[in-house]
């Protein structure tokens, strides 16, 4: 019975996952691109947004986002956008050693 209720938990766990991507893709992904295509130079929401995608960018669409959008902010702020890179190494490169 206890094997049955951890792998309910860890099923649901995946949808949870799964849900967050999903929900951090329909609010993050169209002001990313809104962002790029205006050039807009608003720090505080392109750091809000790519603080939002970084929460998930464990999923390969999320992170394909959040680089597009480090990509633009390396134009705008070069060190920033360097530290948002390095965040993602921390939060979610496992090729690093420990």
């Amino acid at each position: 019975m206890e094997h049955k209720t951890l792998k309910e938990l860890i099923q649901k766990l995946g949808e949870l996952h799964k849900e967050a991507v999903k929900h951090t893709l329909s609010l993050t992904k169209p002001e990313a691109e809104r962002l790029i295509q205006n050039k807009s130079k608003d720090i505080k929401v392109i750091e809000r947004t790519l603080d939002a995608l970084l929460e998930t960018a464990f999923d390969e669409e999320v992170l394909i986002v959040y680089k597009k959008l480090c990509r633009y902010y390396y134009d705008i702020d070069q060190r920033a956008a360097i530290q948002y890179v390095d965040f993602y190494r921390e939060m979610w490169d496992s090729d690093l050693g420990d």
